[in-house]
């Protein structure tokens, strides 16, 4: 496939070190300075919510200020946009949700807001505008009846799908699914939530997932299955890539941090579908780091992914992999199983005598496992 496109957002790197137990630990970074020094380390391009680069209650003029200069930057390193998205979780206005607030006023706002960066995210020729519903949940469910949290999330990305079409943007929707924080529980909490969710919008075919590691992991799933799913319906159209440790907060770790077999099985999964779009490190620098640090982690992200994709490579040229999938009969998995027959004729293959002898093979899962865990570790 072509050169990776590796992209960040500018609160990655820009992440001065702040959690809820303790201000930051590092220096604001200015978003164009960001943009330099990720060209310098061979990043694609860099991503952004609207209030990473235009400061809240900014005046129009000062917006266009904001905008030109950053634009500049982005001409003089010649990097591209991955995504923007518009942040609808940190003003207290968005206390009760956005676009399914239950203050109709709230929901109005939120729509507003999207729609005046979505205007600038064109400008800027990004790909794809993401949706992460981080306040759209609750944690007193009696408060909120999902049925209608659902038809007015739909409500908002119906019109601000129609906004696109009427302004002749080149531009897609992504959404972003998240089962908790911050909220107790989040509308779409999960890849297959929100293809399902997708296929309901009157513009579907604009419309696809931008799932993270972290956040299937939240939930305790497999990123590499929902990964699997999102490109089987032909809907992947970003990624996040971060690490996580199942039933932990958001850790947002370094690509590869932590779990390398779930990070090998994706990479592998993504280099074999030929996936092409951003790969995007949605993820921060430890809070311990100084300013050098976060560019060691960033390198660090894109070294890992490279490291996983020469690993995923060597993995299936190897003879015994080959003979050990033979064994499995994995090639057969993309062969019809009916072929043409019907169930009235597939019958006959459910007798007992044969399922007892089918029953008797052996599929070198093993055999396979301890291959990769090899090498993973370098000794094969």
């Amino acid at each position: 496939m072509a050169e990776h496109r590796f992209t960040f957002g500018l609160w990655t790197v820009g992440n001065p070190g702040r959690d809820p137990f303790g201000g930051p630990t590092r220096a604001e970074v200015d978003p164009v300075d960001s943009v330099h020094k990720l060209a310098e380390l061979g990043a694609w391009g860099v991503s952004l919510h609207d209030d990473d680069l235009i400061p809240m209650g900014s005046s129009a003029a000062e917006t266009e200020k904001i905008v030109t200069r950053f634009k500049g930057a982005l001409e003089e390193t010649g990097l591209g946009v991955g995504m923007a998205t518009t942040n609808l979780f940190g003003h207290p206005a968005f206390k009760d949700g956005a676009f399914t607030s239950n203050d109709r006023g709230v929901r109005r706002a939120a729509i507003g807001k999207a729609a005046r960066f979505i205007d600038i995210a064109a400008d800027l020729n990004a790909e794809v505008y993401v949706f992460w519903g981080g306040r759209e949940g609750t944690e007193v469910g009696v408060a909120k009846d999902p049925r209608d949290a659902l038809e007015r999330y739909r409500e908002a990305i119906n019109v601000l799908s129609q906004y696109v079409i009427d302004q002749g943007y080149n531009l897609r929707f992504a959404m972003e699914p998240k089962p908790n924080e911050p909220r107790g529980d989040i509308f779409l909490p999960t890849v297959g939530h929100a293809l399902h969710f997708i296929e309901t919008l009157d513009h579907p075919e604009m419309v696809g997932v931008n799932p993270e590691f972290a956040h299937e992991t939240m939930a305790g799933l497999s990123f590499h299955h929902a990964i699997g799913h999102a490109l089987w319906a032909d809907k992947l159209f970003h990624i996040d890539l971060n690490s996580q440790r199942i039933g932990r907060y958001d850790q947002d770790f370094r690509f590869g941090a932590e779990d390398l077999k779930e990070s090998f099985l994706l990479v592998r999964l993504l280099e074999r579908a030929g996936y092409s779009g951003p790969l995007h490190f949605d993820a921060h620098s430890y809070r311990n780091e100084n300013a050098a640090g976060v560019w060691d982690f960033a390198a660090g992200c894109m070294a890992t992914y490279r490291a996983l994709a020469e690993k995923a490579a060597h993995f299936d040229s190897l003879p015994e992999v080959q003979e050990a999938l033979a064994g499995a009969s994995q090639p057969e998995l993309a062969e019809s199983s009916a072929g043409g027959d019907t169930a009235e004729t597939l019958k006959g293959e459910a007798e007992w005598s044969h399922l007892d002898q089918l029953a008797e093979r052996g599929y070198y899962n093993e055999k396979l496992d301890q291959i990769l865990v090899e090498v993973l570790l370098g000794v094969r």
